[in-house]
């Protein structure tokens, strides 16, 4: 079953604003990245309180707390990111959606990620490991200028880690702007696949475009995991007005398209969802 979520604060800041756009199109999770115009992993604990309340009172869940653990130069001091670390298993505990999203440091600009594989791997598999001792999922995201930006890197990760409690998050329209081939993607790393965001890209006019109409192959991707029995989130993150380093922004009209593609594709095809 496949079941749909998004990142709400493509939408809005406000919360409310966000659950009632959602809850307007039939979905009931999201994937918790920012309120407030501050990071999920910064707001205080009166804060979180008080959205988890607002989530039990609308009846919504967490796809996953979408967090920016790896989003940092490989070459940075890592001991205090592991702090932040604790904060999202945290969070992910406390809203009871024992899945976060995480990626796989930046390169130095201009410099060959093979340099830094060991120091890559080494981190990777710390955050795996701490991550199953308290019964968490990690979904490794695909992105450009991260060493897991390419199918052939993301692998590696996965294959040499070799935890259950590290996946892979498929990102087709991060893959399409690297020029890395879907196809190619798909088929060394669709049996790591537990989460999907639903973002497309088109090569030629290279900017965001909704589900279906760009080059990310998006509707033969959900139609094969879907025979395939996948069980778990096609996460809405349109970017469909901006797209930025470390968030997007859609806003409620665009979202609106954002949802229908998506609904529309799986309709199509006669996917189960929810």
């Amino acid at each position: 079953m496949i079941r749909i979520s998004a990142f709400a604060d493509e939408i809005s800041q406000d919360p409310v604003e966000q659950v009632d756009v959602l809850a307007r199109h039939g979905i009931r999770a999201i994937e918790f990245r920012a309120i407030h115009g501050t990071n999920v992993l910064d707001l205080s604990d009166a804060q979180h309180a008080e959205f988890r309340g607002l989530l039990d009172d609308r009846k919504f869940g967490l796809s996953a707390i979408g967090s920016p653990i790896g989003k940092m130069r490989i070459t940075e001091p890592f001991a205090e990111h592991l702090d932040r670390f604790d904060r999202a298993m945290h969070l992910a505990e406390f809203y009871q959606a024992p899945r976060i999203r995480v990626f796989s440091f930046y390169m130095p600009p201009g410099e060959d990620p093979a340099s830094h594989r060991d120091e890559v791997l080494a981190r990777m598999a710390e955050l795996a490991r701490r991550a199953a001792a308290r019964s968490i999922t990690l979904f490794l995201e695909n992105e450009k200028g991260i060493y897991g930006d390419t199918a052939s890197r993301v692998a590696d990760i996965l294959e040499t880690i070799n935890s259950p409690a590290l996946r892979h998050a498929f990102d087709p329209a991060n893959y399409v702007e690297v020029r890395q081939p879907i196809d190619e993607a798909w088929a060394r790393l669709r049996s790591f696949v537990s989460h999907f965001h639903v973002k497309d890209y088109d090569a030629t006019l290279e900017r965001n475009v909704p589900a279906g109409a760009g080059d990310g192959l998006i509707p033969r991707l959900l139609q094969e995991a879907a025979d395939a029995g996948y069980d778990g989130y096609a996460v809405l993150e349109p970017h469909l007005t901006v797209a930025g380093l470390s968030s997007g922004f859609t806003g409620p009209e665009r979202f609106a398209e954002a949802a229908s593609a998506l609904k529309a594709i799986l309709d199509d095809r006669n996917i189960s969802y929810e």
